[in-house]
């Protein structure tokens, strides 16, 4: 399956939508496109991995470089995941407790605005 992108924004948030599978193979392409809309001037991203299908170590690991480009530009990061399979990969690894995650795409911005949680 292919990687599909979106980015539309809420409120003043940029939300990048995934969909597809994130993989060895497709990574680069969510690398280049999170590197692209932090140099474009983007500070709060919300990545929303709602129709994410597979994501693998190479995903993972592009979430956490775009987490830590972020903070480096105190900047703000965010992921909307509800899916169970990709909830488990997340606790897994541990990087529930690295990630912000939420079940919305309103909820992200709405604990955004409440705390410097980047």
């Amino acid at each position: 399956m292919e990687l599909s992108l979106a980015t539309r924004t809420v409120a003043d948030h940029t939300v990048l939508e995934v969909g597809g599978e994130v993989d060895v193979y497709t990574a680069p392409r969510l690398r280049e496109r999170l590197i692209e809309l932090v140099d474009g001037g983007a500070r709060k991203v919300v990545v929303d991995l709602g129709r994410v299908d597979f994501l693998d170590s190479t995903g993972l690991g592009v979430l956490v470089g775009a987490l830590k480009r972020l903070r480096a530009v105190r900047g703000s990061f965010g992921l909307v995941c509800d899916k169970e399979p990709l909830l488990k990969i997340f606790r897994i690894t541990a990087l529930d407790q690295v990630f912000p995650l939420h079940p919305t795409v309103d909820a992200a911005i709405a604990a955004d605005a409440s705390g410097p949680e980047a």
